[in-house]
């Protein structure tokens, strides 16, 4: 049964504002735009003393001054107002409070713990949960609460409870270009009370997160309860930790950052896959993951099937995909009969991989040839390689492009073998954004994203992602046996 402790994280019925402001530099503005344009459908208060209305909605001077009850207090002024809001918040019967501002424990200076232990002996003595200091807060597509511009507006399956919130807003904003949708994403701080236990122990029964995800920098609660939450969220569902401050540098970084002090990173990768959850070393690979589990089922063998680009990008994507563990097979043979009764005139020539760069003229297409490589059990699953920019016309380069994208459209969506697409990413300039090659990608790395397809910058960062994919699935399946 799904755990109401942090509900009222995720659902308020009231929010309040406090320094609501008509500066668009300021936080103040930035959130209740947030509100209003995700479409916040409850009652909305801004607080500010100075003026009568922020952006068309009714403001007030004050906690105390709202008329009713309110559920969410988002406290957007100094750290050092903490204490006076609390006691407001108590008295219309807040539930959080989310404090935004630092400067508090994390500094290491006596009066920022001082300020931080009062402000945690308040929330115990009024019963209020708070989230931070030092953090953005909550992004929840569904009921419109976010704490970034330009965030994805439809829910979807991943959750993450992300310490930081400049790689909360990263993390967000580079998954949604790989289409990953966001049930919820907690950024929370210093973590004076809300902590990475309370949100691991609410994720793992939460009905709208399929995959976890979180960014951690230092543990404010108890270590083996953490290890025992993961492992049991692990058995659930996927989880996938990504750890700040493993070196000496980034340990004293993340120490000014939250407060955090930073252990072994060799324990802590350790004990976090015995738990059963994927440790990441970087934001892009948390992506990776966070593809692979959202649009790949379940994958079990290492038998990969390669098609689509030319023969020197086939060789290479062969060597890569080797070099990572992965077999790829030769085209068994009964394929190449199937091709030939089909009137394949190269059904003797082609291999795995399957360069369909030699095939103009042939009667069969690269869809035809897919269909067969597809549907034979000795592939495990099936990377495709998005055409490298080819010696062809404007018109023929999108042509070719757009048909074999829409083929492995076609194949995914009639065929349940895993199949993946490897999609080159290489930053254009402006002016390399005129050129028809880039416009073309980008119109179709969209259609992917629309359509569902998974796809990765390299046929490396695809491997790695499938490795840890296949050894998740095999552990849990083992612990499943047991």
């Amino acid at each position: 049964m799904l755990s109401k402790s942090l509900e009222f994280l995720f659902n308020p019925e009231s929010v309040a504002v406090v320094g609501a402001s008509e500066n668009p530099t300021t936080y103040g503005y930035s959130f209740m735009q947030h509100l209003l344009s995700y479409g916040f459908r409850g009652r909305l208060y801004p607080i500010n003393p100075r003026l009568p209305e922020i952006a068309g909605v009714k403001a007030y001077p004050s906690l105390e001054a709202v008329p009713s009850a309110i559920d969410y207090v988002i406290h957007l002024i100094g750290v050092n107002n903490a204490p006076d809001v609390l006691t407001q918040a108590a008295r219309k019967g807040a539930k959080a409070v989310h404090i935004l501002a630092g400067r508090a424990g994390e500094t290491g200076r006596p009066e920022g713990k001082k300020l931080e232990a009062e402000i945690l002996k308040l929330a115990r003595e009024y019963g209020i949960r708070v989230l931070g200091p030092n953090c953005l807060g909550v992004f929840c597509p569904k009921t419109g609460l976010s704490f970034g511009f330009d965030f994805p507006k439809e829910p979807g399956k991943v959750g993450a409870l992300i310490q930081s919130g400049g790689n909360s807003t990263d993390l967000i904003h580079i998954a949604s270009l790989r289409g990953i949708r966001f049930s919820k994403v907690v950024s929370y701080g210093n973590a004076l009370d809300i902590n990475e236990i309370d949100l691991f122990r609410y994720f793992i029964d939460d009905p709208e997160t399929e995959i976890i995800l979180s960014y951690i920098e230092g543990l404010r609660g108890d270590s083996r309860e953490y290890l025992k939450l993961v492992s049991e969220a692990a058995a659930k569902k996927p989880v996938v930790i990504l750890k700040g401050g493993r070196t000496a540098v980034g340990s004293r970084i993340a120490l000014s950052h939250t407060g955090s002090l930073a252990g072994s990173v060799n324990l802590w990768e350790t004990a976090i896959r015995q738990a059963g959850a994927v440790p990441v070393k970087n934001l892009d690979q948390m992506v990776n993951m966070a593809v692979a589990f959202s649009f790949l089922p379940p994958v079990k063998g290492k038998n990969v099937g390669i098609v689509g680009a030319g023969g020197g990008r086939s060789v290479l994507s062969a060597d890569e995909w080797e070099e990572n563990g992965f077999t790829v097979p030769p085209l068994p043979r009964d394929i190449r009969e199937n091709l030939k009764r089909r009137g394949s005139q190269l059904w003797d020539w082609l291999d795995n991989p399957a360069d369909i760069s030699i095939m103009p003229g042939d009667p069969l297409t690269m869809t035809d040839v897919l269909s067969e490589i597809v549907a034979h059990p000795v592939f495990d699953f099936i990377a495709a390689d998005a055409e490298e920019d080819p010696p062809f016309s404007k018109d023929a380069f999108i042509q070719h492009l757009t048909e074999d994208m829409e083929g492995y459209i076609k194949i995914r969506q009639q065929s349940a073998k895993p199949f993946l697409i490897i999609f080159d990413e290489r930053s254009p300039g402006i002016k390399e954004m005129d050129s028809y090659i880039h416009r073309t990608r980008a119109e179709l790395r969209s259609l992917l994203v629309r359509e569902g397809l998974p796809f990765f910058p390299s046929v490396t960062e695809a491997a790695a992602a499938m490795n840890e994919l296949i050894t998740y699935y095999r552990r849990r399946e083992e612990k499943t046996l047991r």
